[in-house]
């Protein structure tokens, strides 16, 4: 055995041996380096070679415009649609369940195109067993847009990792109606939350995979959203429905996903107004536009000349009829070229700067469920919480706590949102039940789910406080696909025909077991908009029989949306909005009733007293008119008053915004900016959410306050700070057919620094625009 000074010189003598070899026979280390490189290079496919020119500064349309040059007809045909043929896609749908792999369009061995591949959102990644964020509208009510890009990266990592490069989940629809559905996937009614939200998020999901927003536009109906026509004014349109997309288009979004209804007409996939007139020539959007997924589209021919770059996820109509219309001359090799080389310069120009480093093993890693649990933490809203014998009910300290009484069949159920398209299949989820349990010790805890008034009185009696956690599952809301798609004439016509006898067995079973109820997202007839925005009855009783014998009693509401509650509310000294909290949010819960949290969450939207202040909603219309009268603006249009406001929380801590002033205003852009100066008065530190709103002081909609600005911020107790939080006074404009946007109101302007809409202790100002 040699020693480690004898190995020294074994390989001393080695390398003097190869250098005096090669100098003897003219070695030249330079070309040697050259044909390892060439060599390199000759193993690298024209897309990466593309990709790298353009990391070195080459145009990315004109490698793409190379690139496709490349392809024969048939492959420059298959962009434009998904690599699943349509019949076994559909039966994996039903049997292996939705987006149980990446949904593939336009991959491309040959030239070495990865092309895009699909994986949907938004509250996580939900292909694999992926971190189950709170939904998207309790994101909305942390009104944090920093927090919510950090929720992007994270998103952006596990769908990469699970072998995406396409993200489907920014969605931005604003819900006119709080029944909708799927509010819960959405931020808030506020066009300037759901725009700023929407950019974080897509932000920092593009470090790993291309974005895309959706559902474009007008689409906040569920159980017709294959049928409904939308009735909108271009004004009204323009204003109030649009610039959340326009914002989000022009902070550097990958893709946008049409919606199913149609829009003054024409249905979302070729509507030609949204596809072209808007987003091309208006916005000056680059990005790629997409079809929601089977009923997308309604005819292959217009939706290409209309703007439709790719028919999602299958092999579906354009596969059978495009190459039909080119013979006739319906349809030119222009309008598949147009689409074909902005779908590769797209995938060209993020391979380029996508992050070098792979993701590995951050599916529900550490780091991704605490980021989850630390998104409820602030999502929660504290709506009520009422002394009760000269304390407060909240926080309940584990060290001066001796009993708990938890009430209600959602404290001990996972639930995390509806069973659609964006169900996360997350290794685990914390119930509020076992979150309390981990806060306080499972010994001081009593659960009940519900039973006898003699039960309960026996169970909430001797607590110090009793917890009732009520609302809504995936049965009473979400994403709804039922059996009648299987025999609607209208829907039955957008499926090929099978090619051979297997397809035909598969569409039969595929047909067959749609007709029966199956669904291909979620549980078939459950979910959809709701009929009745009250909690269900044995809520309701529950509540009114647990505080009938606990003075203590905090109830927790599980939605998306709102919840009317006139029937029950001054029952209850203590409410928190709990949502649809994610795979940590029982932990999340627990953190504000204990106080380990300080609650900052703030509504994204108001809470109705009445439902007479909701505006018209049949959820199984074929027509409908959208016009600017919803939400927070149709309370104050009514001269009502709302339960709960727009932008309204509480907080451990108390607030005052003592200061505003205007910065900048910028007439032409109709931005601005302004500084407001916060003060914590109280003994907590704390997350603040400071408002902007404005009202103009002449004109029709004089006095009509909207909100314009937002911002966070961390301050501790007994402390101020200072920030500058931008502006929009767009939302005070109006539309311009001449100019085609939407103009900055003239005139005097004054401005709210508040803690919710209409707060009497809001710090004022005024600006002449």
């Amino acid at each position: 055995m040699t020693n480690n000074t004898d190995n020294h010189i074994l390989i001393a003598l080695i390398v003097n041996y190869i250098v005096n070899d090669r100098q003897s026979q003219n070695y030249d280390f330079e070309d040697e380096v050259m044909m390892q490189t060439k060599d390199e290079t000759a193993r690298k496919t024209p897309f990466e070679l593309a990709v790298e020119r353009i990391k070195d500064g080459a145009d990315s349309e004109h490698e793409a415009k190379k690139l496709y040059a490349q392809l024969t007809e048939e492959e420059s045909l298959d962009l434009l649609d998904g690599d699943t043929p349509f019949w076994p896609g559909m039966l994996s749908f039903i049997k292996d369940g939705y987006n149980y792999r990446p949904y593939v369009h336009g991959q491309n061995d040959r030239l070495g195109i990865p092309g895009i591949r699909f994986i949907d959102g938004p509250r996580g990644c939900v292909r694999g067993e992926g971190t189950a964020f709170p939904v998207s509208m309790a994101r909305g009510a942390t009104w944090d847009v920093a927090l919510e890009e950090r929720v992007g990266v994270a998103i952006g990592e596990e769908v990469r990792e699970e072998g995406g490069n396409f993200y489907g989940g920014v969605c931005i629809n604003l819900p006119r109606h709080p029944a909708w559905g799927r509010a819960q996937e959405t931020y808030s009614d506020q066009p300037i939350i759901l725009g700023r939200m929407g950019a974080a998020l897509a932000k920092g999901v593009q470090h790993n995979a291309m974005a895309c927003m959706k559902h474009f536009a007008c689409n906040s109906m569920e159980n017709a959203r294959f049928s409904v026509d939308v009735s909108v004014d271009e004004a009204t349109f323009n204003e109030v429905y649009l610039p959340h997309f326009k914002y989000v288009a022009q902070h550097g979004i990958y893709a946008v996903m049409s919606s199913y209804n149609s829009i003054n007409g024409e249905w979302g996939g070729q509507n030609r107004y949204n596809l072209i007139q808007v987003l091309r020539d208006e916005w000056n959007f680059k990005g790629l536009t997409v079809s929601d997924f089977i009923w997308g589209l309604r005819d292959p021919i217009a939706s290409i000349t209309h703007g439709l770059d790719i028919e999602e996820p299958f092999s579906q109509q354009r596969h059978e009829k495009v190459q039909q219309a080119l013979r006739e001359g319906r349809l030119s090799w222009g309008d598949i070229r147009r689409s074909g080389v902005r779908i590769l310069e797209n995938q060209l120009r993020f391979y380029a700067q996508r992050w070098s480093d792979e993701p590995k093993n951050t599916l529900a890693s550490d780091p991704h469920t605490q980021l989850a649990r630390e998104v409820e933490d602030r999502a929660v809203v504290l709506l009520k919480n009422d002394q009760v014998e000269g304390e407060t009910v909240l926080p309940l300290l584990p060290q001066k706590t001796r009993k708990i009484a938890v009430f209600g069949r959602l404290a001990d159920i996972a639930n995390t949102g509806d069973h659609g398209s964006s169900d996360v299949h997350a290794p685990y989820v914390v119930t509020v039940l076992q979150g309390l349990q981990d806060a306080y010790g499972k010994e001081k805890i009593d659960y009940l789910s519900g039973g006898s008034d003699e039960d309960v009185a026996a169970c909430a009696a001797g607590a110090d406080a009793a917890v009732v956690v009520v609302g809504y599952t995936a049965a009473d809301e979400g994403e709804f696909v039922d059996g009648s798609i299987a025999d609607r004439d209208d829907l039955l016509a957008l499926y090929p025909e099978p090619h051979d006898e297997n397809e035909e067995k598969i569409r039969d079973e595929v047909l067959k077991a749609m007709g029966s109820g199956a669904s291909v997202v979620g549980t078939g007839t459950t979910g959809g908009d709701r009929r009745d925005l009250h909690l269900h009855k044995d809520d309701v009783n529950l509540i009114a029989q647990v505080s009938r014998y606990n003075p203590r009693t905090v109830v927790v509401v599980v939605s998306a949306g709102a919840v009317l509650m006139e029937d029950w509310v001054d029952q209850i000294p203590c409410l928190l909005l709990g949502w649809y909290s994610g795979m940590e949010g029982g932990h999340g819960i627990a953190d504000i009733i204990t106080g380990k949290a300080n609650p900052s969450g703030h509504l994204p939207y108001p809470i109705p007293a009445s439902e007479d202040d909701l505006p018209d909603l049949n959820i199984d219309a074929t027509e409908i008119t959208y016009d600017r009268y919803y939400g927070q603006r149709l309370i104050q249009h009514k001269g009502s008053k709302a339960l709960f406001p727009l932008g309204y929380g509480l907080s451990y801590t108390t607030w005052q915004v003592a200061r505003i002033t205007s910065r900048s205003a910028d007439t032409v852009a109709g931005t601005g900016c302004v500084e407001v100066e916060v003060e914590n008065t109280g003994d907590r530190d704390g997350w603040c959410v400071v408002q902007i709103y404005g009202s103009q002081t002449e004109g029709d909609r004089a006095d009509e306050r909207e909100l314009l600005g937002f911002s966070t911020v961390q301050v501790p107790a007994h402390a101020g700070k200072t920030i500058l939080v931008d502006t929009d006074y767009t939302a005070l404009g109006r539309w311009n057919a001449h100019t085609r946007k939407v103009d900055a109101p003239h005139g005097l302007i004054r401005l709210e620094a508040s803690l919710y809409w209409g707060d009497p202790d809001s710090a004022n100002a005024e600006v002449t625009l």
